[in-house]
């Protein structure tokens, strides 16, 4: 069968339309909001006003228990990361019933998260279903999950938790799919355990897309999470589940036109620390496989 030969820039073509309207959609509204972070907005005018915005931003009481609920979210990123391990790892062993399970816990990531946070706003309300259960079980039936400033974050991580563990199970069994089984076989041979094979195979074997996952938590933990406040708890009880795009929204869209400039500098700010922490996680990959080579 003789094969065509065609030039190597031919595949880029192809993609450039898709580049460009990327770039039109996302990239070209950078330089807007970067601009309006210099300015106060009156009408259609802007004025400019320097690092005001910033200095605003950088001293408002909301905006710094956003950091705060931010930085408590990453908590879930270990948690995330060994729940969806564990599971991963005993759906490829074929635990009974494992093609439900699989079924299972994917069903909830491709829910759309504002299903989500409404049906787990019924069920953690003070007279929701999780208290009516608990009241039949003769236990607490009173907590207020999420009217108690103590309680809403966590109760907002659970929701988290079960919404995402969904994809890191499955690239995680994705990989060991592909790993070779000759490698298990020989460690049963020599005798290993469950937790030997976890931990000298196949975590090991694993590294690469427990690094990626990471990457992609982290990530989501601190620019993804507005639809679970704004759905569940709307960013309370009074700053409890403010995060930081949910402060964005609340400067962009529900106040008055000049606080366009406040909103545009937290976007700014929060693009910065995105950034800045993906390229950090890059550099400390590449020099862990530099290392290792």
């Amino acid at each position: 069968m003789k094969f065509i030969k065609t030039n190597k820039f031919i595949p880029y073509l192809y993609l450039l339309p898709y580049f460009l309207i990327t770039i039109l959609i996302y990239f070209s509204a950078i330089p807007l909001i970067v601009i309006f972070s210099f300015q106060r907005v009156h009408g259609l005018r802007g004025e400019f006003v320097g690092f005001d915005n910033y200095v605003h931003v950088l001293n408002n009481i909301e905006f710094k228990s956003a950091v705060i609920n931010n930085l408590q979210l990453l908590i879930l990123v270990p948690v995330i990361i060994f729940i969806s391990l564990i599971i991963a790892v005993l759906i490829f062993e074929g635990v009974r019933g494992w093609k439900f399970y699989r079924t299972a816990i994917f069903i909830p990531y491709i829910l759309p998260i504002t299903v989500v946070g409404i049906a787990f706003g019924y069920i953690f309300t003070l007279r929701g279903v999780l208290n009516e259960f608990l009241g039949a079980l003769k236990l607490n039936s009173e907590i207020d999950w999420l009217g108690n400033p103590n309680l809403a974050l966590w109760t907002l991580m659970a929701i988290i938790i079960w919404k995402e563990i969904g994809f890191g199970i499955m690239i995680f069994l994705a990989r060991l799919m592909s790993v070779n089984e000759e490698l298990y076989d020989a460690a049963k041979i020599d005798g290993a355990n469950w937790f030997g094979k976890l931990v000298h195979i196949s975590i090991p074997q694993l590294m690469n897309v427990i690094e990626f996952f990471v990457v992609i938590t982290i990530i989501n933990l601190l620019s993804w999470v507005f639809a679970y406040s704004y759905t569940v708890t709307m960013g309370g009880p009074g700053n409890a589940t403010m995060v930081l795009e949910l402060f964005i929204y609340r400067q962009l869209m529900k106040w008055s036109i000049p606080k366009v400039g406040v909103g545009a500098a937290a976007s700014v700010m929060l693009f910065i620390v995105v950034v800045a922490l993906l390229f950090a996680l890059l550099r400390a990959r590449k020099r862990v496989t530099y290392e290792t080579d």
